[in-house]
C-alpha cells in the first residue's frame, strides 16, 4: 500500500515544484523577469569592456534626413522639441537650425562617411560626446582581426576619447537588412547590383529603438515622378549641391552599385501604413488619406 502511494506523492511534488516555478517566472511572488531588450545588432567599441549592445528606447523619434527638402521648411523649433533626434552621417546643424534643428543624440553613419568625421573629430567625439554613433559597412572595412581599415579608425577614435558612445553595426545585422530588402522587393541586393543606403539603415533601427518615428526631409517614392515637384539639393549642406532627383533616376536604374532611393521609399511607405511612423515634411499625403 506505501509503494502505491509513492507514485502519487512524486506527482503532487512534480506538480507543486512546476507551479512555484511558474510563480517564480512570472513575478507573482515578487520576482520579476528582465527583459534583455538590448540591440544585439550593434555594438559598442570601448577598450574597456566588450559586448556592449546599444540600449535606447526612446517613445518618440525625429529622424532627420539630410535632404535638401530641408532647406527653408522652418522645421528645426519642432525637430528640437522631440525626445531622441537622429541624424545621418556629418550633416551639419550649425548654421541650419531653423531648419534643421540644432540637436542630435545619434548619427547613423556609413563607412564612406567616417573620414569625414575624422577631420573634425574634437567636434564629433569630444564637444559631441553625449551623441551616440552607429556606423554600418561591409565585412572588408570593418573586419576585426587587424584588417579592417575602417574598424581601426574607429577603434584609434574610441581609445583617444574613451566617453565617445561608438557603436557598430554587426555583420549579422547587415545581412539581416539584406533579408528585409528581399523580403520587401522579391530580389537578393548583391545579385540585383543594389547598395542598401544608410537611410534604410537609419529606418531600420529607428524602428527597432522608438514606439513612433517623426520623419523630416524624405520623399515618397511618387515626388520626382510629378510634374510640378520642387527641385531641391541632393543634401541640404553642400556647396556645390546635385539635384535630388537627378541622383534618385540615376541610382534607381544602375546595373551595379547603385542606391534603390526609390524602392526604398516605397518600403518606407508601406512599413508606415502598418506602424507608428509619420513624414511630417514633405508630407506624404497618400499615407494621410489612408490615417
Amino acid at each position: 500500500m506505501k509503494f502505491q502511494k509513492f507514485p502519487c506523492i512524486c506527482a503532487i511534488i512534480t506538480t507543486a515544484l512546476s507551479v512555484i516555478w511558474y510563480i517564480h517566472i512570472t513575478g507573482l511572488i515578487g520576482v520579476h523577469v528582465t527583459l534583455d531588450k538590448r540591440l544585439h545588432g550593434y555594438i559598442r567599441i570601448t577598450p574597456v569592456q566588450m559586448n556592449q549592445y546599444l540600449d535606447i528606447h526612446p517613445k518618440e523619434c525625429a529622424l532627420v534626413s539630410s535632404s535638401g527638402q530641408m532647406l527653408k521648411s522652418s522645421m528645426g523649433k519642432e525637430i528640437d522639441q522631440a525626445e531622441f533626434v537622429i541624424r545621418m552621417n556629418n550633416a551639419p546643424t550649425v548654421g541650419y537650425e531653423q531648419d534643421v534643428g540644432s540637436r542630435t543624440n545619434l548619427r547613423v553613419v556609413s563607412h564612406t562617411s567616417v573620414p569625414l568625421l575624422l577631420k573634425k573629430e574634437k567636434y564629433y567625439f569630444q564637444q559631441s560626446a553625449s551623441t551616440v554613433y552607429v556606423v554600418w559597412g561591409p565585412e572588408k572595412n570593418m573586419r576585426q582581426d587587424g584588417k579592417g581599415r575602417i574598424f581601426n579608425a574607429l577603434w584609434r577614435v574610441a581609445t583617444k576619447y574613451p566617453n565617445v558612445k561608438l557603436y557598430v553595426m554587426t555583420r549579422q545585422k547587415i545581412q539581416y537588412c539584406d533579408s528585409i530588402f528581399q523580403k520587401e522587393t522579391g530580389k537578393n541586393r548583391m545579385r540585383s547590383g543594389a547598395f542598401l543606403s544608410t537611410g534604410f539603415f537609419t529606418m531600420v533601427l529607428a524602428m527597432e529603438m522608438c514606439d513612433s518615428i517623426q520623419v523630416y526631409g524624405m520623399i515618397d517614392d511618387n515626388y520626382c515622378s510629378k510634374a510640378n515637384h520642387t527641385v531641391a539639393p541632393y543634401h541640404y549642406y553642400e556647396k556645390y549641391p546635385a539635384n535630388e532627383c537627378s541622383i534618385y533616376r540615376v541610382h534607381e536604374r544602375a546595373h551595379r552599385g547603385g542606391h534603390r532611393y526609390i524602392t526604398e521609399k516605397t518600403i518606407y511607405g508601406r512599413w508606415a501604413s502598418q506602424r507608428k511612423i509619420r513624414f511630417k515634411h514633405p508630407a506624404w499625403t497618400e499615407l494621410e488619406k489612408l490615417e
